[in-house]
């Protein structure tokens, strides 16, 4: 799980949000915190505190290289809902252009709320070393974020997932971090990496280059027994017909609804699709086809549908 958390200092006078890096840290959790928050400063008789907040959690390039978009937003250890400007919570959105100073905003708020005012405007800072943590929050089980990545395509949560990997791999949490660390743990999955390049988590960079080899290899060994840390990459896959970035597709592709669950990818003029399909003898089969230079993305989507709907009804 990724930590949210609250540090105060001995005085009590100077209180630090701290990210961790979850994107999916929303305005419930927020004002948990906040709540949380103003219980310890009462019984410390603090009414009115500075307030900090910490995103130095991540490092290396603020925005992604496709820029400000509203496919993703702003890379920070520190948001609320993703960086969105709505109340949605999946698919393209407006995004804040400050995403750590608008969570710090919104925690002084509920703060006031909740009994305590803030002096000033929240600022960046670092906590204090004698600091202590008076509330935390932690994000989904990481199983579920991968899940919820999937199941909607999400950028944000993906390019947090590649972070949380550079973390644990000792590595920057920045893009060459992630990098590196993905890199890494596919290598030790033993998949086939020539030809491959991962420059990001969301697969938005345009440097970004995958082979249908190494996606069809790791979906085999996401189900495989001796690998059930990989599970939430198949149970997070959309079902054809019914969930997710697939609820709208397979509308005529009868053979392939509720059989097929599979992961899209799509740029211009890209269009991918991997995932696994139980055949007609009862086989979970994996696979990924991938199309480039693509210019009808609505008919070349079709097109991939029906590869793998055949897939399933056994054809070659």
């Amino acid at each position: 799980r990724i930590p949210t958390a609250v540090r105060a200092s001995d005085d009590l006078r100077t209180v630090t949000l701290v990210g961790g890096g979850d994107p999916t840290l929303d305005k419930a959790a927020l004002r948990a915190l906040a709540t949380e928050t103003a219980r310890a400063l009462k019984a410390g008789k603090a009414p009115s505190v500075r307030l900090r907040y910490d995103a130095s959690a991540y490092s290396g390039p603020t925005h992604h290289p496709i820029g400000p978009n509203e496919n993703i937003a702003p890379m920070s250890a520190l948001m609320l809902n993703e960086g969105r400007q709505d109340d949605s919570v999946k698919g393209p959105a407006a995004r804040t252009e400050d995403p750590a100073g608008d969570a710090a905003r919104a925690f002084a708020g509920y703060l006031k709320d909740a009994g305590v005012a803030t002096k000033g405007a929240p600022a960046p800072g670092r906590p204090a070393k004698t600091s202590r943590t008076v509330a935390t929050h932690l994000s989904a089980p990481l199983s579920g974020l991968v899940e919820r990545a999937l199941t909607n395509s999400d950028n944000d949560i993906a390019e947090a997932l590649a972070r949380q990997t550079a973390i644990a791999a000792g590595q920057p949490a920045d893009f060459t971090g992630g990098r590196r660390a993905v890199t890494a743990g596919l290598k030790k999955l033993g998949l086939p990496l020539k030809g491959v390049n991962i420059a990001d988590g969301s697969g938005l960079n345009r440097e970004d280059k995958v082979t249908a080899a190494l996606l069809a290899g790791l979906l085999a060994r996401a189900a495989d027994p001796a690998h059930p840390e990989l599970r939430p990459v198949l149970t997070g896959l959309p079902v054809a017909g019914f969930s997710g970035t697939l609820s709208s597709r397979y509308t005529s592709e009868a053979g392939g609804t509720g059989f097929i669950r599979a992961k899209t990818g799509t740029l211009t003029g890209v269009n991918s699709l991997a995932g696994t399909v139980v055949d007609t003898q009862g086989r979970l089969l994996s696979f990924a086809f991938l199309a480039s230079g693509t210019t009808a993305p609505t008919e070349a989507q079709k097109a991939l549908d029906k590869l793998a709907t055949a897939l399933g009804a056994g054809k070659r």
